[in-house]
């Protein structure tokens, strides 16, 4: 099993970006990003991590909701997602994309607080069409 996760050097720039911009750390920002790539019904696209990317720990991720992010990620394939398919493939395809989304989020926003709120407003709007 694979506890260790390598993003692009593009999606560490964003995070770090988002990081100077926002004041929350890299497992927070991907945490928003997983998130608003759920929201999104498409399949993500395949990662190849590289060289200059950011590593996480799996647990620093995911922590004690492991189990809920993997039974997220499973829901929205819409398939059972072995193991070592789930993390760090399709985590990290999600946290990819969303990071993506985040970092438009937060420029569409222009500031934090903005940014907070809109997120919130996609959340409810998310939970009112269910």
């Amino acid at each position: 099993m694979n506890f260790r996760l390598k993003t692009t050097h593009a999606t560490a720039t964003l995070l770090k970006n988002l990081q100077n911009a926002t004041g929350l750390t890299p497992n927070i920002l991907a945490r928003l990003g997983i998130s608003l790539s759920l929201l999104d019904p498409r399949p993500p696209e395949p990662v190849k991590p590289d060289s200059n990317g950011l590593e996480f720990n799996r647990n620093t991720l995911t922590g004690e909701m492991d189990f809920v992010y993997k039974a997220l990620i499973r829901q929205h394939a819409n398939r059972e997602v072995p193991e070592d398919e789930y993390f760090p493939g399709l985590f990290n395809a999600h946290l990819e994309r969303g990071i993506k989304l985040l970092d438009s989020e937060y420029k569409h926003a222009g500031n934090y607080n903005k940014l907070l709120n809109h997120l919130i407003k996609i959340s409810e709007e998310n939970l009112k069409e269910r």
